[in-house]
């Protein structure tokens, strides 16, 4: 790689539900992922929340691809790729 390319890490991306689109240009997504218990190995969910600027439109209800990108403001540090599936 020359000097003049910077090789960037790859980015993380995750498929949550917007659970909150009261602000202007962000919202409020859920995302829950699935994994064993570490003691009693039953399979437990856990949901952790994130702030994703929203130029795509979204609204309450959607699945949504966000991606981490740099600090867009105090508490944004994601953004909406695409929208995977609308709400009914």
């Amino acid at each position: 790689m020359s000097e003049t390319q910077t090789s960037r890490r790859q980015r993380k991306t995750r498929t949550g539900v917007v659970t909150s689109d009261k602000m202007e240009k962000t919202v409020t997504v859920s995302l829950s992922r699935r994994m064993p218990h570490p003691v009693y190995s039953k399979i437990v969910s856990r949901t952790s929340t994130v702030k994703a600027r929203d130029e795509k439109g979204a609204r309450i209800g959607d699945t949504v691809r966000v991606m981490e990108t740099r600090p867009i403001s105090k508490t944004v540090r994601w953004r909406v790729i695409d929208i995977v599936k609308r709400a009914k």
